[in-house]
């Protein structure tokens, strides 16, 4: 049975455990891994739980007991099985690495920033431009006005590996924002970003988001194409006109 989100609501920290430990096992799911994860500890997972958790629990799990003990043909496989397993388990523990401290969060108050966009930034580390639309661990989301940028909300996308349509609850997530940012994303996900009235802006090198945002403020101070004039209140018959004069 597939955790029910709605009985029992996973911590931040747990939820990020769990999303990296999937991301470390091959052909593994978040879906796969917490069914896994609930046949070994029951229905409670937090991290507490989740530091009982072993190799051997999850070789059990996913069916590997007889093929991953390093025997004869095929042992260099099972070796990195065996690698992908203890990473997953570290990770599990939360002693893979020392805990990710996401950035604060910007006082804001709706409608404070006149002349401003929503941008959400696909992130899977900090405040870097770092992550896939399809696999991006959150959204960062950002009020930007040409004078001034706040993160306003992080929004983990854990829920979206347990939904039937994952580019679908990606998109519901950040359907107040004007703006996307992604490192890439493919056709059929940019195309429900963009009938949900959001643009999306490709940047396949990312960086640290609030360097990549400083440059679209410079192009909303200055020459903002009419679709992004249109949306910080420039007037319909200078839209066009103050674009052209620049480029």
């Amino acid at each position: 049975m597939v955790l029910a989100m709605s009985e029992q609501p996973l911590s931040n920290e747990t939820a990020l455990r769990i999303a990296l430990a999937a991301r470390a096992l091959p052909e593994v799911s978040v879906r796969d891994l917490i069914e896994a994860l609930q046949n070994c500890l029951g229905d409670r997972l937090d991290e507490t739980s989740l530091g009982k958790i072993t190799v051997t629990n999850l070789k059990t799990a996913f069916g590997k007991t007889s093929d991953l003990d390093g025997e004869e043909e095929g042992e260099d496989a099972n070796t990195s099985e065996i690698d992908a397993l203890k990473e997953a388990v570290s990770i599990l523990w939360g002693e893979a690495e020392e805990a990710e401290v996401l950035p604060s969060i910007d006082p804001y108050q709706e409608g404070e920033m006149p002349g401003s966009i929503r941008v959400a930034v696909a992130s899977n580390s900090q405040e870097q431009l770092d992550g896939h639309f399809g696999s991006c661990l959150r959204f960062l989301i950002y009020q930007l006005s040409a004078e001034e940028i706040k993160l306003i909300d992080i929004r983990s996308t854990f829920e979206a590996d347990l939904s039937d349509d994952k580019n679908d609850f990606r998109v519901n997530l950040i359907k107040d924002c004007h703006v996307l940012f992604i490192v890439s994303v493919g056709g059929p996900a940019a195309a429900k970003v963009i009938k949900s009235g959001i643009y999306p802006m490709k940047k396949d090198e990312g960086g640290p988001a609030r360097e990549i945002l400083g440059e679209l403020q410079t192009v909303m101070a200055t020459s903002p194409p009419p679709w992004l004039a249109k949306i910080i209140g420039v007037a319909e018959g200078k839209r066009v006109k103050n674009y052209a004069a620049v480029d």
